[in-house]
C-alpha cells in the first residue's frame, strides 16, 4: 500500500509519519518512508538546489516542477515500486500533488501540463490513500523558525503560502475517494488516532 502525507509547511507530517511508521511495523507490517524532494543519492543533491541548502538560488516555477519531478521519477524507480513489489507499505511525505498544489496553484502554472509531466516521472503511480494534514498557511509558516526553514518559506510571501493551502484543498474535495482530510491544529496524539484510524480503515478493504 502507497500512503502519502500533504500539507501545508508546518503542518507536522513529518511528526505524523514517524508515529505511523512505528504503529506499523509494531503490527508486523514492513514499512519504507520516503521524503520529496531526496530519498536517493540523484535525488538528495536535487534536494538541495530545491530548498535552498548551501545558499539559496532563484529557480523558475517550470524549473522547480521539473527538478522536482526528475527526483520523483528516481524515487519511484528505485524505492517505491520495488518497495510496494516486494508487500511493503511505502509512506511519503509528499508526493506529486504537492508539485500540484506548489507549482500549480501556488506558482500559477497550467495543472494539465503539471499533471503530464507528473505521470512521465512517475509511470502512473499514485498513492492509495493521502492524509492532507489540513492548516492555515500563517499558522502553519509560524511552526518553522531556524534551521527548519527553507527556500520555500523565506522566499514565498504568505499569499502563495495561502492558495498552496487552498490548492491542496482543492484536490483533496476533488479526488474524495483517495484523500483524508484531518485538522492538523487538533493536538498530535489526537491526530494520530484519526490517522490510524483513516489507516486502519483503508488496509482492512485491501486485505
Amino acid at each position: 500500500m502507497f500512503i502519502s502525507f500533504e500539507g501545508p509547511d508546518g503542518s507536522g507530517k513529518s511528526t505524523q509519519i514517524e508515529l505511523l511508521a512505528t504503529e506499523l511495523r509494531e503490527s508486523g507490517h514492513e514499512v519504507v518512508t520516503v521524503r520529496e524532494p531526496g530519498g536517493t543519492p540523484a535525488g538528495e543533491k536535487v534536494r538541495a538546489i530545491l530548498l535552498g541548502e548551501g545558499g539559496t538560488v532563484s529557480v523558475d516555477p517550470r524549473a522547480d516542477a521539473l527538478l522536482f519531478n526528475a527526483s520523483r521519477a528516481q524515487l519511484v524507480a528505485d524505492v517505491i515500486e520495488p518497495a510496494l513489489a516486494r508487500g511493503a507499505i511505502v509512506i511519503a511525505d509528499r508526493f506529486a500533488d504537492s508539485t500540484l498544489a506548489y507549482q500549480g496553484y501556488g506558482s500559477g502554472l497550467p495543472l494539465d501540463a503539471l499533471r503530464a509531466i507528473i505521470t512521465f516521472a512517475t509511470a502512473g503511480r499514485t498513492p492509495d490513500l493521502t492524509l492532507l494534514l489540513d492548516l492555515a498557511a500563517e499558522e502553519g509558516l509560524a511552526r518553522k523558525s531556524g534551521s527548519g526553514r527553507t527556500r520555500f518559506e523565506d522566499g514565498f510571501d504568505a499569499t502563495f503560502h495561502a492558495r498552496v493551502a487552498d490548492g491542496f484543498r482543492a484536490l483533496a474535495a476533488a479526488e474524495p475517494t483517495r484523500w483524508r482530510l484531518l485538522d492538523a491544529s487538533a493536538a498530535p496524539a489526537a491526530l494520530a488516532a484519526q490517522i490510524s484510524q483513516a489507516v486502519q480503515g483503508a488496509l482492512a478493504t485491501r486485505r
